[in-house]
């Protein structure tokens, strides 16, 4: 039964990913602003859920993290980006891309394990 909960979720978190990507992707900037923002959130809201103790069963909490979580977040999305911009030889921009992915990504999780009450420490 989770393998149904993480692909009905999995799907859900697609979806939110392609209608987040369109709402902030601007065609007329080199910047991939809707993958780091998409990345940075998903972090912040993966780290929370694993931190915290939450009035849901493991399987519903396994489903959002894999599935909701996981087909939102998208680390192919920043590796095939990263090469398009060193590609067209923009590699400040490139580097830039990859630190604020890591060090955001990095940030987030940080905040979200200490983000509001229930913390449970550790996972």
């Amino acid at each position: 039964m989770i393998y149904i909960f993480i692909a009905v979720a999995g799907f859900v978190g697609a979806v939110l990913r392609y209608i987040t990507g369109e709402v902030l992707f601007r065609p007329d900037t080199i910047f991939p602003f809707a993958t780091l923002f998409i990345n940075i959130v998903g972090s912040f809201l993966l780290s929370w859920l694993m931190f915290h103790t939450l009035p849901i069963s493991a399987q519903l909490k396994k489903a959002i993290g894999t599935g909701v979580l996981g087909s939102f977040t998208t680390f192919s999305t920043l590796s095939a980006e990263t090469v398009s911009l060193l590609q067209r030889e923009l590699y400040a921009v490139a580097f830039l891309y990859i630190s604020l992915s890591f060090a955001g990504g990095t940030m987030a999780a940080i905040a979200g394990s200490k983000a509001g009450p229930g913390k449970e420490g550790g996972v």
